[in-house]
C-alpha cells in the first residue's frame, strides 16, 4: 500500500537527503517543495499543499542563528509560526509531522545528556524561535506530531562546518577551532534514514508521538570533528589548534553542551544514529567531500 510523503524545505541539505532515501522507498509516493515553491509562512498555501499527504516531514527552516538575532521576529515566523500553519494543516488533513528541531531549545548548561523531557531554556533568538514551532506541535499534534532535534548537522549538499574545514585546508597551514563547545556531530543522510524509519512506524502506531533526538551516537567538540575530518581525509590532524570560544565572538551566544540522550529510539523499537565517528567515515566518501579533500592534500599552501 503506497503512502503520499510531502518534504518542505526540500531544497536544503536535509531536506536533498530525505527525499533521496525516500526515492528508494517503493511504497513511498513523494512530493517534495522547495522554499520558493512553498513558503510555510502562509497559511492558505500551507494547508494546499498539505492536503492529500500522509506524512509531513519539515525541513523547512530559518537556520541563520546570527541573523536571527539580528531579526528574531522574523526567523519565528518561520520557524515558530510557519509550523503552527503546517501543524494546522497536518490536523485538518490527518496527517503525521516530522518536525525537525534543534539542540539550541536547550540551556547548553548540563554535564549529562539531556533526555527527552529536559526543561528548555534557548539562550538565543534561534532557539526560541525553533522553541514556539515544538510547542505549536505539541498543542496541535498531540498523537500525530513528532519533533525530531538535530544538532552539528553536515552533508553533502550546502554549506557546512566539515566542507568548510576541508577548504579551508586548502589555503591555510594551520586552522584555530573551539575546543569548549561539546556536541553530536550528525550525517544529514543518517538523520534522513532515521526519519523515514521513524516515518513509517509512526505509519503502522509503532513509535509514540513526542520528542526525540535525532543526532549521532557519542560527543566530541568543534575541534575533535575539525581533527577527525583532517585524521579520515589525510591531513594532519595536528594542523588544528584548539581555541575558547571567546576567540570567535558572535552575535548569538552558543550553548556550551549539547549533548542529547536518545532514550525515545529505544523506547519506540528503533536504534539510535550510529556513532558519530562511523558517520563521519561514511560521509567522507561521498564525492563532494571527497573531492574537496583530495584538493586539500594536493594544494601548495603558502
Amino acid at each position: 500500500m503506497t503512502t503520499n510523503w510531502l518534504v518542505t524545505g526540500a531544497g536544503g541539505m536535509l531536506g536533498q537527503d530525505v527525499l533521496a532515501e525516500l526515492a528508494a522507498d517503493p511504497d513511498a509516493v513523494v512530493t517534495g517543495l522547495s522554499r520558493q515553491q512553498l513558503d510555510i509562512t502562509d497559511p492558505a498555501v500551507v494547508r494546499t499543499a498539505v492536503t492529500g499527504h500522509r506524512v509531513v516531514v519539515n525541513c523547512a527552516a530559518w537556520t541563520d542563528v546570527d541573523g536571527a538575532e539580528r531579526a528574531e521576529t522574523a526567523a519565528t515566523a518561520v520557524n515558530g509560526t510557519g509550523v503552527r500553519h503546517l501543524a494546522h494543516a497536518c490536523a485538518d488533513s490527518d496527517a503525521i509531522l516530522l518536525h525537525i528541531s534543534t539542540d539550541y531549545v536547550l540551556p547548553g548548561d548540563a554535564r549529562r545528556p539531556y533526555p527527552e523531557d529536559a526543561p528548555t531554556g534557548p539562550v538565543n533568538a534561534y532557539g526560541r524561535s525553533k522553541l514556539a514551532g515544538e510547542r505549536a506541535v505539541v498543542e496541535l499534534l498531540p498523537h500525530t506530531g513528532y519533533i525530531v532535534r538535530t544538532a552539528w548537522l553536515y552533508g553533502a549538499h550546502g554549506t557546512n562546518f566539515v566542507a568548510t574545514m576541508l577548504e579551508l585546508a586548502s589555503r591555510h597551514e594551520t586552522l584555530d577551532v573551539v575546543a569548549d563547545q561539546h556536541g553530536q556531530p550528525t550525517w544529514s543522510r543518517a538523520l534522513a534514514r532515521q526519519l523515514a524509519a521513524l516515518g513509517r512506524a509512526a505509519l503502522t502506531g509503532g513509535a509514540p508521538a513526542g520528542i526525540y533526538h535525532g543526532t549521532a551516537a557519542g560527543r566530541t567538540t568543534w575541534c575533535g570533528l575539525a581533527r577527525e575530518t583532517f585524521r579520515l581525509s589525510g591531513l594532519d590532524p595536528e594542523r588544528i589548534r584548539p581555541v575558547g570560544s571567546d576567540k570567535f565572538p558572535r552575535p548569538a551566544p552558543r550553548p556550551a553542551f549539547g549533548v542529547l540522550g536518545h532514550g525515545s529510539w529505544l523506547r519506540a523499537g528503533l536504534g539510535p544514529l550510529p556513532q558519530w565517528e562511523d558517520q563521519l567515515a561514511s560521509a567522507l566518501k561521498a564525492p563532494a567531500f571527497a573531492d574537496l579533500a583530495h584538493a586539500a592534500r594536493t594544494t601548495q599552501r603558502p
